[in-house]
């Protein structure tokens, strides 16, 4: 067996034509899902970025325990097991959070890996005295006063000046270490390829030939990275922000066009598995937001793309089971029969399993609950004065260590039941914590309760106000969460103590 996962970062569900999106052409998703099967009701675990991919790794979620972190001693991760079985797996990336601190152990899981510099905010190119006013007059006033809010995306302004032909994207270079991976080891068994991209996440950067085709006639400077919360661009700003994430979405769909030539031009698809999927989508305008993390967790964001061939059980077919990202580690474990570890809550994409509903969420915002057809969304009555712990053995946060400060008051909790019989640092989340106002409960603009009927409103625009399916989504989520040993205090915080299996 051979497997090839390709994994974008911040691609919308609902952009791409196979899932019924008419704004940007993507012939070659749409040539993808032609073949292979489709997951309808394919829903995100933790959020965002580095928690999305523990969960990949895991198999199990970790907002309920963990903000953006390291994997952890006792975590399970995929490529690792397969290590322990002989098959290699090889990651190429461009996803610079994994040479963070809160990312370091990921890469490592891997027997090789390749890492392509340049996206976003990557420390990449070493220019001690910039050429500030040169760099500034290309950019957008808002563009620059995002850049001043967050000191470190100045690097993006040095990183771009090095980026300049079709050739010296990350993603382009992404896509061509895969494909030398590929031409290196065609003859070889018993292999795991990821191909990563940080694309079409924010900044919305691309090459020029990808741009033309959703010109606006903008004359204003450069205008791609959105700032995160309500919309309060001029329409032709939005509109400008808009195109270039559509430009992106059709790099991204030229790239995947790219392989899949390789699978016809060298017959993979008898051989070969194939999983293409993203992390969470982004909003661009709707609801009034753009972004994510500060708002509640619309469709836009949770429910997401995936992909699959099977090799051994191969054709087109949609699949409309519910599916979730903690999938993925079992799912890869089960290409070579290898069976998932006790810890790990996924269930095997391979197998037609059922599932009654699936929670998700950001660590110390709502908890979050879906059936497929309805969802629900419970936030904290009082954010501000809620507890709130990080569970961990490896404390630092995004770019830094726990503070000496915050880890003053950490205590040693006992071992919850995936970590292997192993006690934890148990550190309460003050609003000192870094996280506490990027992706935490200090950033949110909405924070209301809402239960949608995703059938009769898919737009999630009419919450409901019905008190026996708000009953019956409680009662889901709290089921879900005792399956995710959620702590205590996950319960106080959403006023769940009493409901049927809430703390037993």
């Amino acid at each position: 067996m051979k497997t090839v996962f390709v994994l974008f970062d911040s691609l919308n569900r609902h952009m791409l034509g196979c899932y019924g999106g008419t704004r940007v052409p993507t012939p070659n998703f749409d040539r993808l899902a032609f073949r292979v099967q489709v997951f309808d009701k394919h829903y995100v675990g933790s959020l965002p970025c580095m928690p999305a991919r523990r969960d990949m790794l895991t198999g199990h979620l970790s907002f309920l325990h963990r903000s953006w972190g390291p994997l952890e001693p006792f975590d399970n991760a995929f490529p690792e097991l397969l290590q322990a079985r002989g098959i290699h797996s090889h990651l190429v990336t461009d996803h610079y959070h994994y040479w963070e601190d809160g990312g370091a152990t990921y890469h490592n899981r891997y027997n090789t890996f390749e890492f392509i510099r340049g996206q976003e905010s990557d420390p990449w190119k070493a220019l001690v005295q910039p050429p500030w006013e040169r760099l500034r007059e290309k950019y957008h006033a808002s563009q620059l006063g995002l850049i001043d809010d967050v000191p470190k995306h100045r690097a993006h302004l040095i990183n771009r000046e090095y980026i300049r032909e079709e050739k010296d994207f990350p993603s382009v270079q992404c896509f061509q270490a895969g494909f030398e991976f590929l031409e290196a080891n065609r003859d070889a068994d018993d292999w795991l390829l990821q191909i990563e991209t940080f694309d079409p996440h924010e900044p919305f950067y691309a090459p020029d030939r990808f741009k033309e085709p959703f010109d606006t006639g903008w004359k204003g400077g450069v205008l791609d990275w959105p700032r995160y919360g309500r919309v309060e661009d001029l329409p032709e700003e939005a509109d400008e922000l808009r195109a270039n994430y559509y430009a992106v979405v059709s790099l991204c769909d030229e790239l995947l066009g790219r392989l899949l030539d390789e699978f016809d031009a060298h017959d993979m698809w008898k051989d070969t598995a194939l999983v293409v999927t993203t992390d969470h989508g982004f909003l661009l305008g709707e609801h009034d937001f753009w972004a994510k993390n500060r708002m509640n967790m619309y469709e836009e964001i949770v429910h997401i793309p995936l992909f699959l061939h099977d090799p051994r059980d191969p054709g087109a077919r949609r699949v409309g089971r519910l599916t979730q990202t903690t999938d993925l580690a079992p799912t890869f474990l089960d290409f070579w029969g290898i069976e998932a570890p006790v810890e790990m809550q996924g269930q095997s994409l391979l197998r037609a399993g059922e599932r009654e509903a699936v929670i998700f969420g950001y660590f110390g915002g709502a908890i979050n609950v879906t059936d497929g057809v309805r969802s629900y969304h419970r936030f904290p009555a009082h954010i501000a004065g809620q507890e709130i712990n990080q569970y961990t053995l490896m404390p630092t946060h995004i770019t830094s260590r726990f503070s000496t400060q915050e880890l003053q008051a950490a205590t040693l909790a006992p071992p919850f039941d995936w970590t292997k019989n192993v006690p934890l640092l148990k550190v309460p989340v003050t609003e000192r914590s870094p996280m506490y106002y990027n992706y935490g409960p200090g950033c949110l603009i909405e924070n209301e309760t809402r239960l949608y009927d995703l059938v009769a409103d898919p737009g999630q625009e009419r919450p409901l106000a019905d008190p026996a399916r708000e009953r019956e989504m409680v009662e889901k989520m709290v089921r879900q969460m005792r399956a995710n040993d959620a702590p205590r205090e996950a319960y106080d915080r959403l006023e769940l103590i009493g409901v049927p299996e809430a703390a037993g």
